[in-house]
Parts: C-alpha cells; sequence; structure tokens
C-alpha cells in the first residue's frame, strides 16, 4: 500500500477502535426474528434457524472469535454452524481458529483470492498499529473455505433463508453483503454504515463500484427494515441513501476541483475542511482523503 493511503488507513482504524476495543462478551442484542449483533470492534451478526446458524465475521484474532464461538453457544439451536466474512481485513476474517473444526466456511470467490493475495500483508499493517492488535493477532491460523461462491449463494438455515452476495468491488475486491429474507435484515459489511466517512484503503476500493453497489440495493425490490453494517450503529433501509448521498457529493465535488486544475492533494485538504462542516455530525473525516485521491485515479 502507498504511503499516504497507510497513513489515512491508520487514522480510519483507530478511529473505529475507539469503541470498547474487541467483540465485548455477554453482550447480544435482537435485531428482528432471526437476526441478532454484537456491537464492537467490528459489529458481528448472528442469523439463527431451526437448522442451523450462520455468523457473519469472526472478530479480530483467535481472542475474540471465542467470544463469539460463546455467545453462538448460548443462541443455536442445533451444532450446525456457517460463518462468511463480510470482507478480508483482519478485524473481520483473522479470528476464524476460534470457530469448531466442523464450521462451514462460506466466501465469496472474489473475496478469497484478495485474501490469498493480500491477507498477510494486512496483518502486518494491523499488527503494527497498536500493542493491542498486535496480541490479538499473534499465531493467527486462516483456513481455506468449504463453499465459494461467484455472485449468489442461497443459506438455508431452518424457517430463515439468506442470501449472501457478491455485488462488485467498493471497499475492497471482494466484499460481501447478507440479506436476511422475511426479516429484511441486511448485513452489510463496510458498504452501507451509519454516518461513517467510506474508507478507501488502498487502488483495490473504487469510488465508482461502491456508488454502483449502492444503487443495485436501492433498486431491490424488498428494501431492509434493518441494517447491520460492520462497524458504528445499527440503522434502518434510510442509511443506504444517506450512503450514496456522501459519496456521490464527494465524487462530483473532487471532480470539479480536479477540472479547476487543482492537485490531488490540496483537493484533499481543501475537501476535509469542508466536509467536516458540512457533515458535522459525520464521525472521523480522515478517510475523506482517500476517497478524493480514489476519484481522481478512476477519472483517469
Amino acid at each position: 500500500m502507498g504511503g499516504r493511503l497507510l497513513a489515512s488507513m491508520s487514522l480510519a482504524v483507530l478511529a473505529l477502535a475507539q469503541q470498547p476495543p474487541g467483540v465485548p462478551e455477554n453482550a447480544v442484542q435482537r435485531v428482528s426474528d432471526h437476526v441478532y449483533a454484537i456491537i464492537g470492534f467490528p459489529n458481528i451478526a448472528i442469523v439463527e434457524g431451526s437448522r442451523g446458524t450462520l455468523v457473519v465475521d469472526t472478530g479480530m484474532g483467535p481472542k475474540n472469535g471465542g467470544v463469539i464461538v460463546r455467545a453462538v453457544g448460548k443462541l443455536a439451536k442445533t451444532p450446525n454452524l456457517y460463518l462468511t466474512t463480510t470482507h478480508f481485513h483482519p478485524e473481520h476474517a483473522s479470528g476464524v481458529q476460534a470457530f469448531p473444526e466442523s464450521t462451514v466456511l462460506i466466501r465469496p470467490a472474489v473475496q478469497q483470492e484478495e485474501m490469498e493475495r493480500r491477507g498477510q500483508e494486512f496483518l502486518e499493517f494491523f499488527r503494527g498499529l497498536s500493542a493491542q492488535f498486535k496480541e490479538e493477532l499473534k499465531d493467527v491460523q486462516m483456513r481455506k473455505p468449504d463453499i465459494l461462491f461467484d455472485r449468489e449463494l442461497r443459506l438455508d438455515l431452518g424457517g430463515v433463508t439468506t442470501r449472501l452476495s457478491w455485488m462488485g468491488a467498493a471497499h475492497t475486491k471482494g466484499d460481501e453483503l447478507i440479506w436476511v429474507e422475511g426479516d429484511r435484515t441486511l448485513i452489510s459489511g463496510d458498504i452501507v454504515q451509519n454516518k461513517l466517512v467510506p474508507n478507501m484503503p488502498n487502488e483495490d476500493a473504487s469510488v465508482k463500484g461502491w456508488i454502483e453497489v449502492l444503487d443495485k440495493l436501492a433498486q431491490a425490490p424488498v428494501q431492509p427494515r434493518f441494517i447491520v453494517p460492520d462497524h458504528g450503529a445499527l440503522g434502518d433501509g434510510a442509511l443506504i441513501a444517506q450512503q450514496r448521498a456522501f459519496l456521490a457529493d464527494a465524487q462530483s465535488r473532487a471532480l470539479a476541483l480536479k477540472r479547476q486544475g487543482t492537485g490531488v492533494e490540496d483537493a484533499a485538504k481543501m475537501m476535509t475542511a469542508e466536509f467536516k462542516t458540512k457533515y458535522a455530525d459525520w464521525q472521523n473525516m480522515n478517510p475523506l482523503a482517500n476517497i478524493v485521491r480514489r476519484v481522481y485515479a478512476e477519472s483517469q
């Protein structure tokens, strides 16, 4: 990763981690009929059916993964456990070794390729961010998925069906979204969040792609009642339009500055100051600089 991208991502990650660190014990809350959430760094979603349970994301390292496994043990009606990850970043995927060997691990093929290509790089990057992260990521062991899918996979858990989808590159190349049918609950990864500035960690992220994914979500025939993002507060379907409006505004402003001949770093500074005022209730404007850099790169 480039130096500026790395520095900007460091600030974004550490800002998100100002929540109580890791995945808290005994903190499960009900979202809908079949969906539960643990609010932490990151948020974890659990979908419970009569024949199986799906966990979305692992937390950072085996310690946090173990917290999730214990929570699932109190909820699950059967030992049939499925696990998927919204993307390959360490706080979402590096706790897999804490799960029982019988757990069925499911991923989009694009995400798995990204994991194999950049997973170790991101583990080392996160280990360097803090002593806590270094400890949590000590002796991490990854495993291959049991099931890979291209665009979509439907999983019947008994009384509730989930649809796991890959819709294109956005925050990462392999972002996954999980739709819980009947409950009308979207587990949105980093793609839809509640007044958190979208994070474009490196050149694999795409502003154009992110907006396209949001448009696909907005055009779905059934809209969510509940959204469980990977970070920050839970919300409802209105978060989709809110996220799109922010990204489209940032894209439009950055393109205007580029047409005026403003250099990318000057544009990043100008827009960060502007958007801190314009979006005063959004948390942590530091990631905006990488959005500007991605807009400039994608418009070449």
